[in-house]
């Protein structure tokens, strides 16, 4: 009499109602984290080609009227765009109707101030969108596997108590189809781990570069420089001109 092969197939023919329900889980993990990693990944190359043609047509332009213009043509796309377009309506509104309501209250510069930390945390927590998920699955996924694997030794090991037959050949076999779930939940976790520190960093840099972008907005809003006229930027950042730009950063 053949004996009955082992591998995937047979373990997949083996599994009760738990193992079947934990691979579909760990599938469904992998699916998530994977459409997850393909979408994020064509956003944030999508992001950083438009951002660096914006960016480039910013320090060109002669002036913010021609970067309004820009804006209005193609609309917000980006980062740095979505930054600009609500720095500017915020320093018209301003202009033309002064502190009316409570959320206008201080100053131009304030108000300004306000308007660009409100659009640097909307853009932080779009750039985190997705990133639990990933977290979620690299931490948990291999710890589904290895209960799956303990509740397949488990069951194969009552059922060879129950044969009689416990020889090496007999033990090994589904003990060995049982940790297969370990080595699946590890292929589902490795791939979502190295894909949220991938995004992490990604998302750090896009942050360090916009808030750095806030200063020089900022300067030029509130100096009146004109956009390309980088000396009048460096003068702001080194304290030159008595409206010193305030720190911009998330959280200060």
């Amino acid at each position: 009499m053949n004996e009955p092969s082992l591998g995937f197939g047979h373990f997949l023919l083996q599994a009760d109602a738990v193992g079947k329900t934990l691979l579909a889980v760990l599938l469904v993990m992998s699916v998530a984290s994977w459409a997850l990693i393909a979408v994020k990944g064509l956003t944030h190359a999508l992001r950083k080609r438009r951002s660096e043609n914006f960016l480039s047509l910013f320090w060109n332009a002669t002036s913010l009227d021609e970067v309004h213009a820009e804006i209005a043509t193609h609309g917000v796309r980006e980062p740095f765009a979505h930054l600009t377009a609500h720095a500017m309506h915020a320093r018209d509104h301003y202009a033309r109707h002064g502190a009316r309501k409570l959320a206008e209250a201080g100053s131009e510069q304030e108000f300004l101030t306000r308007t660009v930390k409100k659009v640097l945390d909307e853009e932080t927590t779009r750039l985190e969108n997705g990133l639990t998920l990933l977290a979620t699955v690299g931490a948990t996924a291999p710890f589904v596997g290895l209960f799956g694997t303990v509740w397949g030794v488990y069951h194969a090991l009552v059922a060879i108590g129950i044969s009689g037959q416990g020889t090496l050949d007999k033990v090994a076999g589904p003990v060995g189809e049982a940790l297969i779930m370990t080595a699946l939940g590890l292929a589902v976790a490795i791939p979502a781990v190295l894909a949220y520190n991938g995004f992490v960093r990604a998302n750090r840099l896009v942050l360090a570069q916009l808030d750095a972008f806030a200063h020089d907005l900022y300067a030029v809003l509130t100096t009146g420089a004109h956009v390309g006229d980088t000396g009048a930027v460096v003068a702001m950042k080194q304290g030159a001109t008595p409206a010193a730009a305030p720190s911009l950063a998330k959280g200060t």
